[in-house]
This record gives structure tokens, sequence and C-alpha cells, in this order.
């Protein structure tokens, strides 16, 4: 990508439509469709090498990068929570309900394509500068801050119980009392942790493991970064179904499968001392994405994303290590041009 592109009129045009869509049919569906796109597009390159552009143009490209359909879909229900439009049942404030379809409303379906032009824009200017992370997973991050600060949310909330990271107050069922929060509802929980199935710090780290080692196993057998990473995002069709206790796994699979490969320089060998980095990054980035979560999540109003961050920082890790010699290369991540 060129500083260039940032004007691209029919990408401009494309990440509208994309952010949109979205917004039309909830950030997690469209995500999910984002995981079943990957694994279209892994398994068609994996057949034939020329018919891998179902991936880089499609999943990760305009309209249907996370940084532009997902960051739309989330930065749609903020304002449509203000707005009073979402009417789910969801147990936390309504800005949160990622699952929920907004349907066709113009003004929801601007917002979505509006902040899917800010993410195809912040995709590109990280692209340009091959700043050394996964560009599309920070151009989700920063979206989300940003449609916290346009649309009158508190950045991170008002923490309740002994600190950022004290999920106890939860673990009680205190709610907030009596004050009405943004969204309208009242007796919201004192802290609303990204997954209640899922933040006890043994249990994500335990799954993250599993997950990297995973992932790292699918990447060495079939040389691809990414076939993991669609699997997973795939599997939280049964979450947006309301299958109980599904993990979120998107943010340890990407990290444990790129290390792999840093690793091995690309090649598809399978190896212990691949497997265990894995594993090590996939632990690594679990954790992370539930320290983000306590922080940035579960005491605020919107949806803030942990595994985009936790992406963020497993590439940057990965990149690192690969800037100072220590892995022989970065597999797929930017290295700043080194």
């Amino acid at each position: 990508m060129a500083l260039q592109d940032l004007w691209a009129i029919e990408m401009i045009i494309a990440a509208f439509a994309g952010g949109a869509f979205g917004a039309a049919i909830g950030a997690l569906p469209v995500f999910i469709f984002t995981g079943f796109a990957v694994i279209a597009g892994e398994v068609a390159s994996y057949v034939d090498a020329d018919a891998g552009a179902i991936t880089g143009a499609v999943a990760f490209g305009v309209p249907f990068s996370p940084a532009i359909s997902f960051a739309g879909g989330a930065a749609a229900a903020a304002y449509a929570a203000n707005r009073g439009y979402i009417d789910s049942g969801f147990d936390y404030h309504k800005a949160k309900d990622i699952g929920f379809a907004l349907g066709s409303k113009p003004d929801v379906l601007a917002v979505g394509g509006v902040f899917g032009i800010i993410g195809y824009w912040l995709t590109v200017l990280s692209g340009s500068f091959s700043m050394p992370y996964d560009h599309i997973a920070m151009g989700v991050t920063l979206s989300a801050l940003l449609h916290r600060a346009v649309f009158g949310y508190d950045i991170i909330g008002k923490v309740r119980g002994d600190g950022y990271f004290d999920m106890t107050p939860f673990e009680r069922g205190e709610t907030r009392g009596g004050a009405v929060a943004d969204g309208g509802e009242s007796g919201r929980l004192s802290v609303e942790p990204w997954l209640p199935n899922m933040y006890k710090w043994q249990e994500v780290g335990a799954i993250g493991v599993v997950m990297g080692i995973v992932a790292a196993y699918i990447a060495l057998v079939t040389g691809s970064p990414f076939l993991a990473f669609g699997i997973s995002a795939a599997s939280l069709l049964f979450l947006n179904l309301g299958v109980e206790r599904v993990p979120v796994t998107h943010h340890m699979a990407l990290p444990g499968s790129t290390a792999a490969l840093a690793w091995t320089s690309g090649a598809a060998e399978l190896g212990i001392v691949a497997l265990v980095i894995g594993g090590v990054f996939g632990g690594i980035c679990a954790l992370f994405g539930e320290a983000f979560q306590r922080v940035f999540y579960s005491h605020g109003d919107t949806h803030w994303d942990p595994p985009a961050a936790a992406i963020v920082f497993g590439t940057f890790l990965i990149a690192v290590l690969a800037i100072v010699g220590i892995f022989p290369s970065s597999s797929w991540v930017a290295t700043l041009g080194m």
C-alpha cells in the first residue's frame, strides 16, 4: 500500500459499503463471514496457488477487512445505542451488542460506512509506513477508540471495585444501583467482563496455549499463517447462535501460527520448537487480551475489541524478534522495511 491509496475513489466507495454492510448484519456476524472467507481463500490457494486472491482481496481486503466491516458495525452499534435503536435484551450496555443486526436505517448504515472508510484509511496508513504489527487489527483497535470519542462515551469508563483488573464485583452480581447508563438501561452490572465464561487468568492462559499449538500445527503442515485464524473466526458462529461457553480464540490462533512460521522462515516444517513457540504466543496473546478487556472493555460502554488489541501486541512482538535477529523471519508481518 502507498499513501496515494488513501484517495483511491473506488476503494473508498467499497470501504463505505463494507462498513455499512457490517452495520446492517452486525459486527460479529460479518466477522464470522470473514472467517469463512479466509477458510475458502486458504483452501483454494492450497489446492491452486493462483487461486489465493480470496483471502487478500476479499477476506482481508475492501470491503470485508475487519478494520472496515467489523469496525464499521461496532461503531454503528455505539451510535444506534445512543439513538435508542437497539432493543435486544442484551445484559450489558446495548452498544456492546455486536451480535445484533442493525438493519437498514439509513443513518445507521451511514455511520457504519463512514467508519468503514476510516478503517480503510487507518490500514493504508499503517501499510504505507510498513508498521511492525497487523495493520488490520490496529485499524480495528483505533477505530473503537475513535467511536467512543465521537459518540460521547468515556474512553475507559468509571472503574468500580478495587481497580481496573478486579472482576469480583461481577462475580458477586453487583449492579450500578439505580444509575441510568447512556443506552437508557438501569441496573447494569458494575463490571461487565467481555466473556463471562472466559475471564479467569488460568483458564484464559490454558486455552491460549492450546489454541496456539493447534494453530502452529495447522500452519506448519499447510504453510498458511491464516487458516487457523479463519477456523477460529468461523467458530464464532456457534457463539452468535447462543451456544454457551464457546471460547473466542482467533487472537491466539493468528499470533501462534505466525510465530511458528516466523521461526521456520515460512517453511511448512513440523517441529517441536515451532509448536512450542506457537503455544507460547497463543498463551501470551490470550493473557494480553484479557488484560486489555479488564481495562478498556469491562468498565466501558461500547465494544473495544480485546482480540484485535492482542493481535497487534502479538504481531508486534514477532516483528521485534525478527528485527533483532532472534526469529529468522517475521512471516507476513511488516518490519519497518528492515
